[in-house]
Parts: C-alpha cells; sequence; structure tokens
C-alpha cells in the first residue's frame, strides 16, 4: 500500500479535477445532468482510481487501477473536444486542459512501466 498523497500524478489530477468544476459552472443549465455531469465525473475518477489503487496490496492491482484512471483521461479529453465544439469552452482554456491531461496520461503511463518492472 502506498499514500497516494505522496505521488505527483494524484496532485496534477487533484488540481485538473478542481478546474473541471470550476469550468463546468458556467456551463449552461441544461447541460447539468449531461456534459457538465461527464466531465466532472471522468475528472474524478482520474484522481480516486489512483487512490484506489494505492490502497490495493498487489502491483498489479494498483496497475490496473492506474490503468482504468488512464481511461478516465482520455474520457476527459473527448469532453473537452466536445465542450469546445459546443461553444461553452474557449480554443485556449480547451489547450490548456487538454495539455494538463496529457501530462497526467504521461505520467500514468510511465507509473503503470515501472509498477509491472518491479512485478516481473
Amino acid at each position: 500500500m502506498q499514500d497516494f498523497h505522496e505521488l505527483r500524478v494524484w496532485e496534477k489530477a487533484h488540481s485538473l479535477t478542481l478546474k473541471i468544476y470550476t469550468m463546468t459552472k458556467s456551463f449552461p443549465a441544461d447541460e447539468l445532468y449531461g456534459l457538465t455531469s461527464q466531465m466532472r465525473r471522468a475528472a474524478a475518477s482520474i484522481g480516486a482510481n489512483i487512490c484506489e489503487g494505492c490502497g490495493r496490496e498487489t502491483r498489479p492491482d494498483f496497475a490496473h487501477f492506474l490503468q482504468i484512471a488512464a481511461g478516465s483521461s482520455s474520457e476527459l479529453q473527448y469532453h473537452l473536444v466536445l465542450a469546445h465544439d459546443l461553444g461553452y469552452v474557449s480554443l485556449h482554456d480547451c489547450s490548456h486542459l487538454t495539455t494538463d491531461v496529457t501530462e497526467i496520461k504521461r505520467m500514468l503511463t510511465g507509473l503503470i512501466q515501472r509498477i509491472r518492472k518491479k512485478a516481473a
């Protein structure tokens, strides 16, 4: 078991989630149960799965939850494109948030690879 607070990728994921929550406050009310909810869930799922993986006892289990976090990152990337195309997010904000997501995915991939090497 590992303390998720010690992982830089968790810190970045948490920061991104806070940004997504703030950004989606300005979305239209009719998106509350649609895109707003989906983006918030995908963002929160990244950090939550990192935390859950840290609570597991085996490295393969940890890696599995990191893969789920990476999947949620990809889902959020699509939602950002959709939010931009619908006119809810500026190109500038979409670009910055997409860069954040890409960095988190890169960090997750590296962590998964390190965990798998140690488990082998």
